[in-house]
């Protein structure tokens, strides 16, 4: 089978994988071995800031979803939404914010391993909750962590190498690979948007904006604080905690759209992923906006 033989729709899907595939590379060009030494030298926040986003944010999803009228498949997409953990976008506002970046890349490439096996347990569960314990759609466990792996492990580990061994190339290359990426993850995202689902697209209307949006905006804001203010309460400071919300507000929706166009190969999935996507950048800007306002203003209070 060649690309002229395929699809639409799996065309889109190996898109899909590619562009995943070179947005972990370009992850992993930008880690270092120090990066991981971090996590030792700085325990406490790394690992308040990982159970936020790898169990807070399944559970803040799981309780919107109880109270939520929405039909099970886009309640079970929110699921989906929320076992993709932020990548590259949420350590790249976390640079862009003046948050704590070394805290960033280590929650990174310890959950790009963690996201595995936590991907197919959160999302069956997911599937069972919404969809009755008698659907016959289901996450195959160890496929799922063969796919995910080779699409994520594999091209983040090989950006490791080239970093570690070719300093220079990586750092030559990381430019534009961002712009290569940025372009396809646009294209990608274009075609999931607007295309029909014939085409590989999710089929989005006006109808489903409206009633997606509320719940979008809804979950992305409770991600955002509780990411945030769990940092707080094991007495982080303002980067971390930043850093936190961040990762936790921002999720990786071209993982999403792998987990549910291509595993499930169920386009309502898709959905709230990407009226989620529309919004998590500017709100996340926001927030990291008038965070930061507030913790400038306190160091200026005399003590």
């Amino acid at each position: 089978m060649t690309i002229l033989t395929l699809a639409p729709t799996q065309i889109v899907d190996l898109a899909v994988s590619a562009v995943l595939a070179l947005i972990m590379f370009g992850i992993g060009l930008s880690l270092t071995v120090n990066d991981f030494g971090r996590i030792i030298r700085r325990p406490k926040a790394f690992f308040a800031a990982l159970s936020a986003q790898m169990i807070g944010l399944p559970i803040i999803a799981l309780l919107i979803n109880l109270v939520s009228p929405l039909p099970a498949a886009l309640k079970v997409g929110f699921i989906i939404l929320s076992a993709s953990p932020g990548g590259a976008t949420a350590g790249f506002l976390t640079y862009l914010w003046r948050g704590n970046v070394a805290l960033s890349l280590s929650i990174t490439s310890v959950n790009s391993f963690l996201t595995l096996f936590s991907i197919p347990i959160v999302v069956n569960l997911g599937l069972r909750l919404f969809m009755g314990w008698e659907t016959d759609l289901h996450l195959p466990f160890w496929d799922t962590v063969q796919h995910i792996f080779f699409i994520t492990v594999i091209p983040a580990s090989i950006g490791v190498l080239i970093r570690h061994r070719y300093p220079a190339f990586a750092e030559r290359i990381s430019i534009p690979a961002k712009y290569v990426m940025l372009v396809l993850l646009a294209i990608v995202f274009l075609i999931k948007m607007f295309a029909g689902k014939n085409y590989g697209g999710a089929g989005l209307d006006l109808s489903d904006f409206i009633q997606i949006t509320p719940f979008a905006l809804i979950q992305n804001a409770a991600c955002l604080f509780f990411g945030y203010f769990f940092l707080y309460r094991v007495g982080a400071p303002h980067p971390s905690r930043l850093t936190a919300a961040m990762e936790s507000g921002v999720q990786n929706t071209t993982l999403a759209f792998l987990i549910a166009s291509n595993l499930l190969g169920n386009q309502e999935m898709v959905k709230p992923a990407l009226v989620y996507s529309l919004y998590s950048f500017w709100t996340a800007c926001l927030f990291a906006y008038f965070s930061n306002r507030i913790a400038k203003r306190k160091m200026q209070l005399p003590r």
